[in-house]
């Protein structure tokens, strides 16, 4: 398994004046490679192969006067950049042809000179972690690397990044045994939990307990707001717009610093405190496209459910998703009838009475509904709800025929007829 350790590095003021000619040599090498197939695209050429690309833009290229200081950096670091564009275009056909999972992504795009920078070392460029703490860099020298932690073995490859405020960082990627973060199982029987994620509390766990919603977007955004007020005032090029452009950057940081050290620290103290764990699959791209999408940004749920997915997997723990169709809410926990509140005007009722008597809190009635039904999904063999096929899931409802299609998730196809629903107490059988 292959995991990244990332370091805080602090360059002399000679180093960073290295890291900027190797950062713009990587740059240009990157748009040079984009541009080539850009055009041999418009003119109907053949796609150019990276050995080509290679011997054109940085073997040759160093030989001409416009591209001579090519050779004043290492030349790992160019081809590195090269094998980021290729695999840019790759990523790019492979999504137009769907054979790439996630949202369809556009073709590869010029880098900036403004905004993070970064260069990637392997092992073929010699970089080393001296006896004394440092970096050695080809053609950079020895960085001054904060040590939070030991790496756990010899890394293969470094990438030095500078952000947008000017820091520097180095990420090793080392490889490491794949139980090396095993945790001791917990045989309690309340050691698991269901989590329901929400705007109004982040999520509410087993019991009852509630992690709130700290909100970091929306504590600093009068002063994002005030800063990017300020930068928009500043003439454009000027010395003083890019000192304004910093100090937006800063309050980006702070943001996004204090919300990633939150997430995990949350993770750990779930993955510590249950083994088995239960989440709703949300549709998180979708809910950030309404009303409450400044919400939902703020939230960060993806980045929660995939660190929390990643750690437990690495600790040993069980992890389900349910089903984001799956009514969690609305299902009674003590007499299994769909009693809750439904539609836009049930958001607002976050608590509510079942006809068999029950009082239910809106959130721990959707957590404990959420852990029983991941409880069944790992007894049966399942990672995730199985997918109804367009069937009735109401309790105690015989349902319609599911789609006969095997792997499709489509709902099954409507005819001028109607179909026949089988005969009360049948089995429907639900397919993936």
């Amino acid at each position: 398994m292959l995991l990244r350790y990332r370091y805080r590095v602090y360059p002399t003021a000679p180093q960073r004046v290295s890291l900027a000619r190797a950062f713009g040599c990587a740059r240009t090498v990157f748009n040079d490679a984009v541009a080539a197939r850009k055009h041999a695209h418009a003119e109907g050429l053949p796609h150019p192969s990276t050995a080509a690309l290679s011997k054109a833009l940085i073997t040759a290229a160093k030989c001409t006067p416009e591209r001579a200081w090519l050779g004043e950096v290492s030349a790992v670091v160019l081809q590195q950049a090269l094998a980021d564009a290729d695999r840019a275009y790759q990523n790019f056909f492979a999504s137009l042809k769907g054979k790439r999972a996630g949202a369809r992504m556009g073709p590869p795009r010029f880098k900036r000179r403004v905004g993070a920078q970064s260069i990637r070392f392997t092992r073929n460029a010699k970089f080393s972690v001296l006896d004394n703490g440092r970096l050695r860099l080809p053609k950079i020298g020895d960085m001054r690397v904060v040590w939070s932690r030991e790496l756990p073995s010899a890394p293969s490859s470094v990438t030095v990044v500078k952000t947008p405020t000017g820091k520097y960082y180095a990420s090793f990627v080392v490889a490491v045994d794949d139980g090396a973060d095993l945790l001791e199982p917990l045989a309690a029987p309340e050691a698991e939990t269901g989590i329901d994620l929400g705007l109004k509390d982040f999520a509410v766990l087993r019991g009852g307990k509630v992690i709130e919603n700290p909100k970091f977007f929306r504590r600093l955004e009068r002063k994002l707001g005030k800063s990017q007020r300020v930068l928009a005032r500043k003439a454009k090029g000027s010395a003083n717009r890019a000192k304004a452009r910093i100090r937006v950057a800063k309050v980006h940081e702070r943001i996004k610093d204090a919300r990633s050290d939150w997430v995990d620290k949350q993770v750990k103290t779930i993955v510590a405190e249950n083994q088995g764990i239960y989440v709703e699959d949300l549709n998180v791209k979708g809910l950030s496209r309404g009303g409450h999408a400044k919400s939902m940004h703020d939230a960060s749920f993806g980045m929660f459910l995939v660190r929390l997915e990643s750690k437990a997997a690495r600790a040993g723990r069980t992890f389900a998703r349910v089903d984001r169709f799956f009514p969690s809410t609305r299902l009674c926990s003590l007499c299994g009838v769909l009693d809750g509140p439904s539609g836009i005007e049930g958001l607002k009722v976050r608590s509510w009475v079942c006809g068999c008597g029950a009082v239910h809190d809106r959130d721990q009635n959707a957590e404990i509904n959420i852990r029983r039904e991941g409880r069944r999904l790992v007894a049966e063999g399942h990672s995730d709800t199985r997918n109804a096929s367009g069937q009735d899931v109401r309790p105690g409802r015989p349902g319609r025929p599911g789609n006969t299609r095997e792997g499709q998730n489509e709902e099954p196809t409507r005819s001028g007829t109607a179909q026949a629903a089988p005969e009360p107490g049948t089995t429907v059988l639900l397919r993936r």
